[in-house]
């Protein structure tokens, strides 16, 4: 399995706010859905941090996204080991095949992989 990235999923109340504050950082808009935003490095663009107002299809937020290349291999692996799966594996309309997680910590995790 190979990780491509992790990224903090933040909630926020106002995504404008966030990527102002977040730009005097030096991070840039890559992807806004207007309940999402991505930001990354320009110079690093796998180093990202992620705003989300409410999630569109799920009823919990996840704390942290991890881009895998087979989510349907990790999601085997992970339903194999007896977690607890918060979300369904499904493939999403904004291109993003995902699953969420509940870690040890009580966290959910959401993994998922672009096709």
């Amino acid at each position: 399995m190979t990780i491509r990235r992790v990224v903090p999923d933040i909630r926020t109340g106002d995504l404008r706010q966030s990527r102002e504050f977040y730009g005097l950082l030096g991070f840039e808009e890559v992807m806004n859905q207007g309940w999402v935003m991505t930001l990354a490095s320009p110079s690093n663009p796998t180093a990202q941090i992620t705003f989300v107002t409410g999630d569109a299809s799920a009823a919990v937020q996840p704390e942290m996204s991890i881009e895998v290349d087979d989510v349907d291999a990790v999601h085997a692996a992970v339903v194999a080991s007896g977690a607890e799966i918060v979300h369904p594996l499904q493939d999403e309309p904004w291109g993003v095949r995902r699953f969420f997680v509940l870690d040890p910590n009580g966290r959910v995790v959401n993994v998922l992989s672009h096709p």
